[in-house]
């Protein structure tokens, strides 16, 4: 998968995390909540997003991920959940910790580190505590 800055994928994952898919709009208000920014900031991202192929917003409406954004935004997801349970069942650090730390190590992992990382831990059994 070709990769698109960190905001940009803070943004799909936040869009994935309120609920959105392919099928299921959300408010762009909701995003900017979400990420503690500004209605302007969501505006500029969704353009770009937009313009890339992963979102889809008629004129001033609600936001719903393309097929391919959907995918990527899962993607992302999934590094977030997997990391997040990781520092924080396995490593022991707090929940606030653990939640920071994997917002910054989900885009720096590339696709192929992080699927095998993910075998890895499946392969030591602790992966059913990431899902």
């Amino acid at each position: 998968m070709e990769k698109i800055s960190s905001s940009l994928e803070d943004y799909l994952e936040a869009i994935v995390m309120l609920g959105g898919t392919t099928d299921v709009p959300v408010r762009s208000v909701d995003v900017a909540n979400r990420l503690n920014v500004s209605r302007a900031s969501v505006n500029k991202a969704i353009g770009t997003l937009k313009a890339q192929g992963y979102l889809d917003q008629p004129y001033y409406g609600d936001i719903t991920l393309t097929k391919r954004g959907y995918e990527y935004a899962q993607a992302v997801y999934k590094r977030h959940s997997y990391l997040t349970s990781f520092l924080e069942s396995e490593i022991g650090l707090d929940a606030e910790t653990a939640e920071r730390e994997a917002c910054l190590m989900e885009h720096a992992i590339s696709d192929e580190s992080f699927e095998k990382w993910v075998a890895y831990i499946d392969k030591l059994g602790l992966g059913a505590k990431a899902r």
